[in-house]
């Protein structure tokens, strides 16, 4: 061989070898599979017990829901129209609150008790009443306070017409905000709950807005915890009786007419967990109360909230092609939370869902599959699984030797 040809050919070989060193060096590195698992919890033996069922309940309708999942952990005829009675107050507070965090009404705004408002729900009706005197002005937040502690259907009234100029409107706004919360089921049509063939909800929605309620506007929601309110002369007692008998619980309404029967949507939190419940169409004052407070105690006592993954935790990382990077991190946006029986957390079996093949550009936030927690072959749980960091796109040599690589693995 020539001299000049041979040096041509170990220069070609040289070369070769350099790229194929290169090549090499950005091949993505092998990353662990994705092996998800809650750290098991020691549990007694009689927590391994099954979970008897809920106690019977004397109503329509009723349900115990979880608040930091929204869980329904047990229930009857949750999603039969019922009449909300007062515990449409509720509904009422919530748009009260959302129309003065943005700022469109004050706590100290003078409220005008109407003569409508009285006449339709003061003290000569049949309903509550708040006592706040006809054609006479009052602070917005005492007059609320009216509303939430006394039940008084005038001060329900006198607020609707403060916030929106008519009841009719403030229904209005009512329905809006329910539909943002994720009510399904229900129609307001006025402001305090008394009977109407077009005002309806369900155990599930009330719940579903009881956990709005603590959830979006806490400060407003204590009120429900006030065990007395005076206006003038009169003192009233918050009908909640289940104020006096567990410290635990701080809400949330009471209702009654002839049409509903006597309703209660109750909220309790003891140590880090909160329960909700709710009983529609009870027979009397007493027994919506003793109904409750055993849903509570049984919910406490055999179930238990558990938070997976912390948002924007690492849960695994995935082999990434033709990116900058070769792995990309994977989590979950929001915690991924599980109400569940008691003594039962070590028996959760965790799987993820992602494609075989990630190729960049991949976006932050991106979702990139799914991460799913079963117990007995049920999912209990689940949510998107996303990319925690970008990942951008490679420079050309690097993504066209991970087209050959992925090509030379599909053959």
């Amino acid at each position: 061989m020539k001299p000049a040809a041979f040096a041509r050919l170990a220069l070609l070989a040289a070369c070769s070898t350099a790229a194929l060193g290169l090549a090499l060096a950005q091949t993505p590195a092998p990353s662990p599979q994705p092996t998800p698992a809650p750290a098991a919890a020691p549990a007694a033996l009689s927590d391994a017990l099954p979970v008897p069922d809920a106690p019977e309940i004397v109503g329509t309708a009723w349900l115990l829901m979880d608040y930091a999942t929204g869980q329904v952990l047990a229930g009857e005829n949750v999603d039969e129209r019922v009449e909300p009675a007062s515990i449409t107050k509720v509904m009422t507070s919530y748009v009260i609150a959302a129309e003065m965090h943005a700022g469109k009404v004050k706590p100290d705004d003078a409220v005008m008790m109407s003569e409508n408002a009285w006449r339709s729900g003061g003290a000569g009706t049949d309903g509550s009443y708040s006592g706040f005197e006809v054609n006479q002005t009052a602070p917005l937040l005492a007059m609320e306070k009216g509303m939430v502690v006394q039940s008084g259907n005038d001060a329900a009234i006198a607020l609707a017409e403060h916030v929106a100029g008519s009841e009719g409107a403030f229904a209005s706004l009512m329905n809006a905000y329910a539909g943002r919360i994720g009510l399904k089921n229900s129609n307001f049509v006025n402001s305090h709950g008394l009977s109407d063939p077009n005002h309806y909800s369900t155990a599930r929605d009330l719940a579903l807005l009881g956990r709005a309620m603590v959830r979006d506007f806490p400060e407003e929601y204590a009120y429900n915890k006030i065990r007395e309110f005076t206006v003038g002369p009169i003192t009233q007692r918050n009908r909640n009786l289940l104020l006096w008998r567990d410290d635990s619980v701080d809400g949330i309404k009471t209702g009654h007419h002839s049409g509903a029967g006597y309703c209660l949507m109750a909220s309790a939190k003891r140590g880090d967990q909160r329960l909700l419940s709710v009983v529609m169409g009870s027979t009397s004052e007493a027994q919506r109360a003793t109904d409750s407070l055993a849903l509570l105690n049984w919910g406490f006592r055999f179930y238990e909230t558990h938070n997976l993954y912390d948002a924007g935790k690492p849960i695994a990382e995935q082999k990434v092609w033709k990116g900058t990077g070769d792995v990309v991190r994977l989590g979950v946006a929001s915690p991924l939370l599980v109400s569940m029986a008691r003594g039962r957390y070590a028996q959760l079996k965790p799987t993820m869902d992602i494609p075989k093949v990630l190729v960049a550009p991949i976006a932050q936030g991106q979702a990139l599959g799914t991460v799913r927690v079963s117990l007995d072959g049920k999912v209990v749980a689940q949510a998107p699984l996303v990319a925690l960091d970008a990942v951008e796109q490679a420079g050309f040599f690097k993504r066209l030797w991970h087209e050959f690589l992925l090509w030379w693995d599909s053959v």
